[in-house]
């Protein structure tokens, strides 16, 4: 949509109804339609490289993001449900997160057993 924007521009130059009456058409309202045809044409590319264009590219990578995260999600979980024990369906839940934030095999089987330690100590 945002690729769009720019030949909206062209619009006020050919969409007017007092294109069909060419013969009576004088020099200063050509003129007038040129006019509003670059200032449409400005606004269109400003708003299509300054506002929407980069908007729904963060729109996009949020979205990607959260799908991501929910594919993590259902991984770990489908595991655990086909019986996996639950140490293995950790560890294919973080087979799948992206690598640039997946946490080494050393320190998610740290973090997993000190958070049994703490996980007891408040049940007691």
């Amino acid at each position: 949509m945002a690729d769009a924007l720019p030949g909206l521009g062209i619009v006020p130059r050919f969409g007017s109804r007092d294109n069909h009456g060419l013969a009576r058409r004088t020099a200063g309202g050509d003129r007038r339609k040129g006019g509003r045809c670059t200032g449409g044409t400005f606004l269109g590319i400003l708003a299509c490289y300054g506002v929407v264009g980069p908007l729904s590219s963060n729109m996009s990578k949020t979205a990607d993001a959260h799908n991501e995260y929910l594919h993590v999600l259902r991984v770990l979980m489908l595991s655990f449900l086909k019986g996996s024990a639950p140490m293995i369906a950790i560890e294919m839940g973080r087979r799948a997160i992206p690598a640039h934030v997946r946490p080494t095999f050393d320190e998610m089987e740290k973090n997993c057993k000190t958070s049994g330690i703490v996980a007891e100590a408040v049940a007691a």
